[in-house]
């Protein structure tokens, strides 16, 4: 008998382990194709037309469609099988890069072309993440949960640091038409990835096995708001993660290029290393998260973060406060690159934890509704928080925006954090 156990062990082992390669593999082609594929189209599309509104229109439409679809896509991942939804999005995007390739050697890569691809790519890969996100407590244990998540932000994290610079590369020796056919079989091949990735090795209960249901969005998108609504645990940790990203936005995102350019002028150089110590931190937070919440009780843990981060936000407005003592340029790239280090390492150690636990907790019936509301609500304060802090910028010193930023954090984080009792390793929060 326990010969039969270690045996079963060994196999559910093995398929975990190649459910987390081919996870990693699949997505790394599917992030990278997606990060250099936006960056080398936006030249292109600056080049063509000379025009910034052009450019920003394809930005625009790379984000609009995913926060307005973001809710449909949470309700087709509950109701449909996640495996087909994940391996079919990967291979539309595919065959469209493909398609696009063929019409664009026949009529041109014209403007309108990118527009409707920009857009149905966003659609495809929208659908893609919500369902694979939903997904991944079907295709690795509780025990390697945290392990896939960290994964997954490194990705993320890595992709954002070498998307533009292998874009520019790609922009400055490819015709673009060539790579969007690479692209393209990037994405068949993702998709042939996630095809082999068992998803139903560690679920508790497929979506496949519950009472098939007529679709209904609007009914089932307010399902998923209930949901939240009446179990204040999630609502608090969906409400400190989308503080999170709209305080980021407001002291982090807009007013640090602002300082590194207009006010220090450090120049392009300087700026890209000091944006680049972003993702490296988060890498290096991924990297370290485990081994830290396995040695401090994640509620003490979250609340000292979450001090750090506000205290983090006030500081980076001190050089400019201390401008009129002319400190060498190599002082405040020093001393900005260690700051965004840090703010990149604290935020994954507060956004890989938290989504752990909401995996963990969130049924599969409602999972992908609840994360893609999240992501939604996310996705749209960020647009407030920028255009406040960009109009606040022309209005008062850039000093005062981190430090109105980070206090108003400070203070809504030891308001919500001094009842909030999370912990990992039973997967339970009480308020």
């Amino acid at each position: 008998m326990t010969t039969l156990q270690v045996s079963v062990n060994e196999g559910k082992n093995r398929t975990e382990i190649k459910n987390l390669f081919l996870f990693s593999t699949g997505k790394t082609v599917s992030i990278f194709g997606t990060a250099i594929y936006q960056f080398a189209l936006g030249l292109y599309v600056l080049k063509l037309t000379g025009s910034a509104i052009s450019f920003a229109a394809t930005l625009i439409l790379g984000i609009i469609p995913m926060i307005v679809i973001n809710p449909f896509a949470g309700v087709i991942a509950d109701k449909f099988n996640k495996k087909r939804l994940i391996v079919s999005m990967d291979l539309l995007n595919g065959v469209l890069l493909v398609a696009v390739y063929v019409l664009s050697n026949i009529i041109g890569f014209k403007l309108w072309i990118i527009y409707v691809t920009t857009i149905l790519m966003t659609v495809f890969s929208t659908f893609f993440g919500v369902a694979l996100e939903s997904a991944k407590p079907n295709i690795v244990s509780k025990t390697m949960l945290m392990n896939i998540n960290s994964i997954s932000k490194i990705i993320d994290s890595i992709s954002s640091i070498m998307g533009p610079m292998l874009g520019g590369i790609v922009f400055a020796i490819f015709d673009i038409r060539t790579f969007i056919m690479i692209n393209g079989i990037s994405f068949i091949f993702s998709g042939i990835s996630m095809m082999l990735i068992n998803f139903k090795q560690f679920q508790q209960q497929s979506n496949e096995e519950l009472p098939k249901e007529k679709i209904h969005f609007l009914r089932d998108i307010k399902d998923g708001f209930h949901y939240i609504t009446a179990r204040k645990k999630i609502l608090n940790l969906f409400i400190l993660l989308i503080s999170l990203n709209f305080f980021l936005g407001f002291t982090v995102t807009v007013p640090i290029p602002y300082i590194m350019n207009t006010v220090l002028g450090l120049g392009s150089k300087n700026f890209g290393i000091i944006q680049g110590s972003f993702p490296v931190g988060m890498i290096m937070g991924a990297l370290m998260v485990k081994k830290l919440t396995k040695k401090i009780p994640y509620s003490s843990f979250l609340r000292y973060l979450s001090v750090s981060l506000s205290t983090l936000m006030i500081i980076t407005g001190l050089p400019v406060l201390l401008e009129k003592y002319q400190f060498a340029p190599v002082f405040y790239v020093i001393f900005y690159s260690i700051v965004m280090f840090l703010i990149g390492a604290i935020v994954a150690l507060i956004d890989i934890p938290l989504s752990y636990i909401m995996q963990n907790e969130i049924p599969e019936e409602f999972r992908g509704r609840v994360l893609s509301i999240g992501i939604s609500i996310g996705k749209a304060m960020l647009p407030l928080a920028l255009v406040t802090s960009g109009i606040l910028l022309t209005l008062i010193p850039s000093y005062m925006i981190q430090m109105i930023g980070g206090g108003l954090f400070l203070l809504f984080i030891l308001q919500s954090t001094t009842k909030m009792k999370v912990e990992l390793k039973t997967v339970s929060i009480d308020t």
